[in-house]
């Protein structure tokens, strides 16, 4: 049973731990959020699953996760994305899947997707869903590989393959 001396000695490391993961449940205060990349350029990414095509956030319905923000076309969307990030946030946060695959991270137009796997890809060219889909299962597997060694860098890096 804790006792009142032992909650005040835990009371600043606690407070300590809010403040570094950005507030109480990680939230990011808003000047923080306004720095972080928008990813899919605004686009809805649970829209892709289902209304089957890309369709614009709005900026009302905005939730940060994984140091990204995401638009959502509705608070129901924004419900469901929160209740399962994993299932509808884009592989790669938003890098063209051809490229990662090659070693290179750029940033895709949110117009060429595809969902394959049950995971949402999305390529920096129109022809890239065509492409990915020759060999969907070995693009993958080499752009998963390549985004460990890349997922922290900056956009237009490349492992010089």
């Amino acid at each position: 049973m804790l006792k009142r001396r032992d909650v005040l000695h835990m009371a600043p490391a606690l407070l300590v731990g809010i403040a570094a993961v950005g507030g109480p449940l990680g939230v990011q205060d808003a000047g923080q959020a306004a720095e972080l990349r928008l990813a899919l350029r605004g686009y809805d990414p649970v829209a892709y699953f289902t209304e089957g095509r890309p369709l614009l956030g709005r900026e009302e319905f905005e939730y940060t996760w994984d140091e990204v923000r995401y638009r959502f076309a509705s608070d129901q969307h924004m419900s469901m994305f929160r209740g399962d990030p994993d299932r509808y946030a884009p592989q790669f946060a938003g890098s063209c899947a051809i490229g990662m695959s090659k070693g290179q991270k750029v940033e895709a137009n949110p117009e060429n997707w595809l969902i394959s796997d049950g995971r949402l890809f999305v390529f920096y060219a129109a022809n890239g869903p065509t492409r990915f889909q020759t060999d969907a299962q070995a693009t993958a597997a080499a752009a998963d590989s390549n985004w460990q060694l890349l997922k922290d860098a900056s956009f237009g890096t490349s492992l010089g393959q």
